[in-house]
This record gives structure tokens, sequence and C-alpha cells, in this order.
């Protein structure tokens, strides 16, 4: 789930000039993500549990 978040906020309709633009805004969105919007994944699945 978390990588689609990633993908939805900051990649999806990026503007990056380099490589290093990339990393550095992937940086930032990581750093503002787990200051301000992290919080445990609920986890709602009440059937039957998955054979292996």
């Amino acid at each position: 789930m978390w990588f689609s978040i990633l993908a939805r906020k900051v990649i999806r309709r990026g503007n990056f000039l380099s490589v290093d633009d990339l990393h550095e805004k992937l940086a930032n969105f990581i750093d503002f993500f787990n200051d301000k919007l992290a919080k445990p994944f609920r986890w709602t699945y009440t059937g039957k549990p998955l054979a292996a």
C-alpha cells in the first residue's frame, strides 16, 4: 500500500530534472509522510485463512 501512496503522490505527475532531483523529492516525501501521515494500516480481512 505504501508504494501505491508514493506513486500517486510523487511519481505519477512528477517533473524530475535528473535522477538526483527524483531522489531528493522521494526523500523529502518520505520524511513528510513519516512525520505527518504515517499511521498503522488496519487490516480488515475476515475471511478464511489463506492456504499456502
